[in-house]
């Protein structure tokens, strides 16, 4: 095995592939990245058995083969050579030898007869979606997971492919919080198969760090193939594959849990209930971290026949240790005066996650969650909190 490339290709790729890596004692191959030459192709692979990842690089190729190295001392080293194009060639079957204008070195490996064989995929279903769309849907649902595994299934994300909307549904929740996103699939394509399956978060969180790392690339494409089988999930994104094992179980049917009516609903400005929420933490039970929600309409300052009122709502907390604070907020009301106790860290996730510059809460009584959605931004969006019972 021997090939020449340019720093940038090899440090590219193995930034995309290393990080699923860890010290594995028991299994020391899986430290190890594959490098793998075939018909004048050149694959970087990694895996931790749940996950395998491979991502393809250009090369000048010599010598074909494969090999495996520890890709963390790999990636470091890389990482500290200089701007130019580096050799790599397989010597006595156990030492690669790196060489990189005035620098020489020789690092061990292990043969590629002992990395894990990647699964096999049974395509039942493939389509396209934008790459920006999937890694906004990502980053709006999966701070809803739960970090208990003691429950799988709520350890990842369920995603349903929609027959009869052409869309993806995702959602995450973790007990006390529910996120759910929409997206399209690309004009074009089509969901044959209704489908609903569980990705595990770390899986998720591993594609849209991969998304975000090529996307910078001028060059990067718009747009994602899925590719679903029975058990797995695989995703083609430029160079690079990411394929995954299913978490196996049933979502709960969450639905049930989602208001169809509302008794109040406010528009408040995003940034100032940021603000007022982060003041009001600071006095906040740290068992609890409750801060109290009170909505009020003033009445007569617009028609009746529009439905809303000017109003006020007040963000407050008290501690008996620290004090007590208290913020006001003008909004917009519709319906009844309310209030409710929630955890402001799961309101501020919620609230930081939207584009938007106005949203919406809508809520019925302190007992039964609320619900938080943007004000003509992602109206696919929504974010739902349980209420805290004091």
């Amino acid at each position: 095995m021997k090939f020449s490339c340019t720093k940038e290709n090899l440090l590219r790729g193995l930034n995309v592939i290393s990080r699923i890596t860890t010290k594995n004692i028991n299994l020391p191959i899986l430290n190890n990245v594959l490098i793998n030459i075939q018909n004048k192709n050149l694959k970087l692979q990694t895996t931790n058995l749940e996950i395998f990842i491979t991502c393809n690089i250009r090369a000048k190729i010599e010598d074909e083969g494969s090999f495996t190295m520890p890709a963390k001392l790999l990636n470091d080293f890389i990482n500290l050579l200089p701007e130019e194009r580096i050799d790599l060639e397989l010597i006595n079957n156990d030492l690669i030898k790196i060489e990189c204008k005035n620098y020489k070195t020789k690092i061990k490996g292990i043969g590629s007869s002992e990395f894990p064989l990647t699964p096999q995929i049974t395509e039942e279903n493939r389509f396209k979606i934008k790459v920006k769309d999937f890694n906004k849907m990502i980053e709006q649902v999966i701070m809803a997971v739960s970090p208990n595994e003691t429950r799988p299934e709520l350890a990842g994300v369920f995603v349903k492919f929609n027959h009869s909307e052409n869309k993806i549904t995702a959602a995450a929740t973790d007990s006390y919080r529910l996120a759910e996103k929409k997206i399209a699939i690309l004009e074009g394509e089509k969901v044959t198969n209704e489908r609903k399956i569980i990705i595990p978060s770390k899986t998720m969180q591993e594609v849209s760090r991969i998304i975000s790392l090529l996307s910078q690339i001028p060059e990067s494409p718009d747009f994602m193939e899925i590719i679903l089988g029975e058990n797995q999930i695989l995703f083609v994104y430029d160079n690079v594959e990411i394929l995954s094992r299913l978490i196996e179980g049933n979502y709960p049917e969450y639905q049930h849990i989602i208001p169809g009516d509302f008794k109040t609903q406010i528009e408040v400005n995003k940034n100032e209930l940021i603000k007022a929420v982060k003041v009001a933490s600071l006095f906040t039970q740290s068992n609890l971290n409750d801060i109290h929600l009170e909505i009020s309409a003033r009445g007569g300052s617009r028609p009746p026949a529009s439905g809303k009122e000017t109003g006020e709502l007040k963000v407050s907390s008290a501690e008996n240790q620290l004090g007590e604070n208290t913020n006001s907020l003008d909004v917009e009301v519709k319906g009844e005066n309310n209030s409710i106790v929630l955890n402001y860290r799961y309101l501020i996730d919620g609230l930081n996650i939207m584009n938007t510059e106005k949203v919406k809460i809508q809520m019925n009584d302190d007992s039964t969650p609320c619900v938080i959605r943007s004000v003509n931004g992602e109206e696919e969006y929504m974010y739902l909190i349980m209420p805290i019972k004091l």
